[in-house]
């Protein structure tokens, strides 16, 4: 009888070293507790003696050993599955920011457009626009017209046309609206030409050269209502005093009035960012 308990403990005692073998093996490769006796198909023990002082002698007098069970794999899963929401969040903000940033630049394009902030200035700037063989096109030709309706007013004594020309092109933007005006009854001494410029940015810098040799630098912008917020923005960065009074007929009308206005609130978006110069830098 003895003997055959002698036997069962020496058995019981073998299996939980075998046991405890493996389970070693299983934390030393990194795998679950869970894993490893799944794959061996062993029950695994949780309460065991610490391997230095374990011994068949002092079996029940040793401390146990508890022993993590969550398997490294779904440790990363559970992070992966924390982290996520957060970066959903950041990204919902983001684009939160940039969406009310953009309506609020669109509401300011728009709402330029439909100013009028004609005053006393040194000079009033005609934004160029196509031309063909010096005959200004109808978009040119509008803003030429409300020129023509300002010029009894009083409001300045200059009127400085801008634009150059295309490859192949006989006549600059600038001298097709120069003729124009000449035509309306405007004195050929009372207008100034920018004929180089092939950007709005360049135009007004070459603007602004003209007037500061003659110590001027106030001017009232005229061009399209989609136009006008840009064309400040881009006057008063490169050092003039700027105020807009858009036409009033321009041929910019319907849908392409509207893409024209998202496009203008993305480029006046970016250019209060980055600078207007970097802007036609990219795009020029």
């Amino acid at each position: 009888m003895t003997d055959d308990f002698e036997l069962d403990r020496e058995r019981r005692a073998e299996e939980q070293r075998e046991s405890d073998r493996r389970l070693i093996e299983a934390v030393e490769s990194r795998r679950s507790v869970g894993e490893e006796f799944v794959r061996t198909g062993a029950t695994p023990v949780v309460d065991l003696p610490p391997p230095a002082i374990r011994s068949d002698a002092n079996w029940d007098a040793a401390a146990t050993v508890v022993l993590d069970r969550t398997p490294v794999a779904a440790v990363r899963v559970t992070r992966r599955r924390r982290i996520w929401p957060r970066v959903l969040q950041v990204l919902a903000g983001v684009f939160a920011i940039v969406a009310l940033y953009f309506l609020v630049t669109l509401w300011q394009v728009w709402s330029t457009g439909r100013s009028d902030e004609a005053r006393a200035v040194d000079a009033i700037v005609v934004m160029g626009a196509a031309q063909y063989d010096g005959r200004p096109s109808p978009q040119l030709e509008a803003r030429l017209d409300h020129v023509v309706d300002l010029w009894p007013n009083g409001n300045a004594p200059l009127v400085v046309v801008t634009g150059g020309n295309r490859p192949g092109d006989r006549f600059t933007e600038a001298e097709a609206s120069a003729s124009y005006l000449e035509e309306a009854g405007i004195p050929e001494s009372a207008i100034l030409q920018e004929g180089e410029g092939t950007s709005s940015y360049e135009s007004l810098q070459g603007v602004e050269s003209l007037l500061e040799a003659r110590g001027l630098d106030s001017v009232l912008i005229v061009t399209d209502p989609y136009h006008a917020l840009r064309s400040k923005l881009i006057a008063e960065e490169v050092g003039l005093t700027a105020s807009v009074s858009p036409t009033p007929t321009s041929v910019v009308t319907g849908t392409k009035a509207v893409e024209r206005h998202l496009a203008e609130a993305i480029g006046v978006g970016i250019g209060r960012i980055i600078g207007f110069d970097r802007l036609d830098d990219l795009t020029g």
